[in-house]
């Protein structure tokens, strides 16, 4: 083999190493695909709740915001969908003098709406971790077959020559290689991602609270 090129170590390759390098590449394209959808709703979800928090807290009236959440159409995750979620239900109380049981139901309601989101957010983050931890065994697993075979057929040849080795060895290795190029952008991007979701879910566990601390002054006027 003269040209000793990806396409044509893959093509040379035994039906193992085939399959291996197959599986790689799959999890390779769905890893980027994952990680440009995670990216955009991320970013999204950054925008939207740092544009929110500002309105917020600049005092503006919130039945006024409340009735803006109402027409809007992006997502509800984070703070934003928290505070739909509780003054919807503030709204819904017979009389603004709050008790102890509705403060209660509105912050149930935060908790379901954190847990929500949570589960949301956490979407394909399992995929990408396992792709990272998985990648550079099914890599590894080709190489050795394919050095394995290398051997085999070297037992046979009539002379053993580096020569009669290297395209079997170095098809072997493009697996590991693969393997690698999976794993390394799926971890990076699973540390990152994670941090990302531990920050947008500590930010609305604050805003929750002092949301009940405002409906609980509203309770003891």
């Amino acid at each position: 083999m003269n040209d000793i090129s990806v396409l044509n170590l893959f093509l040379e390759a035994g039906i193992v190493v085939k399959t291996v390098m197959i599986i790689l590449l799959i999890a390779s394209l769905l890893t980027w695909i994952v990680i440009v959808e995670r990216y955009n709703f991320y970013k999204k979800i950054k925008s939207a709740n740092d544009s929110f928090l500002e309105r917020f807290w600049s005092g503006e009236d919130l039945n006024i915001l409340y009735n803006e959440l109402e027409n809007y159409q992006g997502p509800f995750f984070g703070s934003l969908g928290v505070f739909k979620s509780a003054f919807k239900e503030f709204l819904q109380l017979d009389n603004k003098q709050i008790t102890e049981l509705d403060l209660e139901g509105i912050n149930r309601c935060m908790r379901v709406a954190i847990a929500s989101d949570e589960e949301e957010m956490n979407k394909h983050l399992p995929f990408l971790a396992n792709v990272g931890s998985v990648s550079p065994y099914i890599g590894l697993l080709g190489t050795v077959w394919g050095i394995m075979t290398s051997f085999q057929g070297l037992s046979d040849a009539t002379q053993a020559t580096i020569n009669a080795v290297a395209p079997g060895i170095s098809e072997a290795l493009v697996a590991t290689a693969m393997g690698l190029f999976a794993a390394i952008p799926a971890v990076i991007a699973f540390n990152k991602y994670t941090s990302q979701l531990e920050t947008i879910s500590q930010s609305t566990l604050i805003f929750s609270e002092e949301l009940a601390s405002i409906f609980y002054k509203q309770s003891i006027k």
